[in-house]
């Protein structure tokens, strides 16, 4: 991460740059200026200067934050304000990294677009009538448009890797239970993993060897050793087995989704890697299994927020009694992919589907797993695209939400395995005479980001996709 200026000077162009391209892109929900200023003033004098001194860094808004709001993107929570900080996100702050603001995303980390806020949409840096994927939009917006170098995001079916695709950056969902969940607002709790949103694998190998590690807050949180993520990074890929499933080569892709995936297979062959064609059988059916257990846990983890515990509270008229104070409470306060998911999340935890839609999905994800454990006995790493296509026309896929579920067919069997995954800048798309970035995904086993850092930083190298950026 650049630190070409002093500390004061980094968070003063990170505000002004935030001022000059916001309101074409709406990737902030909330901006901390003058406390930004004062922290930078306070880096600057500070004698012990962190891995992350300095550096302007913005928060995707379903992480806790102990000053200004935590709003998930939601009326629900609107006027929210957390009496704690996050773990991930006060690991940045002890390391020295000044807090900007807080981004955009699809209400409660629900959407594949940031078009599911009560905010307003997100725009592409790159094309400003195109989404820039989501949930993590506004994330992956600010650092592609250069507000700030590091923004952290949430990744629950893909919502740091796709809009990291489509924003033309580098997005890492590591492995599940690698980064404290404590202070994420829960959607998917056995799904959900904070994530990074760089311009670099450096950076983000950088990002990571700050925010990862066992946390007593969170029970979910692995005891694993944390290896040196930055040292291996530039040792070459020469002698490493690439798996590539079959399935990613499906006619559903973009043609020049399917381009930019051969030109990075041919790119690994260049360095010397070995490439595996594999099969992943039921890559195909991770969509379904993701969208039966994702909504069933977000029912559940949602139910807090009746407007008498948690949230919005509807204002009742007379005669209304306890039932109506939370139908109103909900209704206002979730916008309608919420209200989706948590109905189809209700149904299959319901008494006579239970069994047939819910178990049946955990069958489905343990098998996932199995399959990727059967790959990984022999190669080192699986590389296949990080979407289908590239963004996609503001409010084109709202109206069909399937079209839109389909968007995430290469990243929800990331999380139901709960294997760590990245999408890292490997070409563009040509759509309506505008040039879309494309990104491919690297997969490894458990707990092996290290290498994976490794496989993706080499090709950055040979590739060196950072050197267009959006003209926003």
């Amino acid at each position: 991460m650049s630190r070409a200026g002093n500390a004061p000077e980094l968070v003063r162009a990170s505000i002004d740059r935030l001022k000059s391209v916001n309101p074409r892109l709406n990737a902030f929900v909330e901006v901390f200026e003058s406390r930004a200023l004062a922290d930078a003033q306070a880096s600057a004098i500070n004698s012990k200067r962190g891995p992350l001194a300095g550096i302007p860094i913005a928060l995707k808004d379903n992480l806790c934050l102990a000053y200004g709001k935590t709003t998930c993107a939601s009326n629900m929570l609107r006027n929210y304000e957390s009496p704690y900080t996050a773990t991930a996100v006060q690991k940045l702050i002890d390391a020295g990294a000044i807090i900007v603001g807080k981004t955009n995303m699809d209400e409660f980390a629900m959407g594949s677009s940031c078009e599911h806020s009560c905010f307003g949409p997100t725009f592409n840096p790159w094309d400003v009538s195109r989404i820039p994927g989501g949930s993590s939009g506004g994330s992956a917006a600010a650092v592609a448009a250069g507000i700030v170098p590091l923004a952290l995001g949430s990744d629950t079916g893909g919502s740091v890797r796709q809009p990291a695709s489509h924003c033309g950056i580098v997005g890492v969902k590591p492995t599940y239970g690698r980064v404290s969940r404590y202070g994420l607002v829960a959607y998917a709790s056995s799904l959900d993993q904070i994530g990074t949103l760089t311009r670099t694998v450096e950076d983000a190998a950088l990002a990571l060897s700050v925010i990862c590690g066992h946390d007593p807050l969170d029970t979910t949180s692995s005891q694993e050793p944390l290896p040196d993520l930055l040292g291996p990074l530039n040792t070459p890929v020469e002698g490493l087995k690439l798996a590539v499933p079959r399935q990613a080569r499906s006619d559903a892709n973009h043609p020049d989704v399917a381009r930019v995936f051969d030109e990075a297979i041919a790119t690994y062959k260049q360095l010397g890697a070995t490439i595996v064609d594999v099969d992943l059988p039921l890559l195909d059916h991770g969509i379904a299994a993701y969208y039966i257990v994702a909504p069933a846990e977000a029912s559940s983890n949602l139910a807090r927020f009746d407007g008498i515990r948690y949230g919005h509270r509807a204002k009742l008229e007379q005669g209304d009694d306890l039932f109506d104070l939370y139908c109103k409470s909900r209704s206002e306060g979730f916008g309608p992919e919420v209200q989706r998911r948590i109905m189809l999340g209700t149904h299959v935890l319901s008494s006579g589907y239970y069994d047939a839609y819910y178990n049946t999905a955990l069958k489905v994800r343990r098998r996932i797993k199995q399959d990727f454990d059967r790959v990984f006995a022999d190669c080192h790493a699986v590389l296949m695209p990080a979407s289908p296509s590239p963004a996609w026309k503001v409010g084109e896929k709202l109206s069909d939400p399937l079209a839109m579920y389909l968007e995430d067919i290469y990243t929800v069997t990331i999380n139901l395995a709960g294997l760590p995954a990245m999408s890292i800048p490997a070409g563009f798309a040509s759509v309506e005479g505008k040039q879309l970035p494309v990104g491919v995904q690297l997969v490894s086993p458990a707990f092996d980001e290290a290498r994976m850092l490794r496989i993706a930083r080499q090709f950055e190298r040979a590739t060196d996709q950072s050197a267009r950026t959006p003209n926003v």
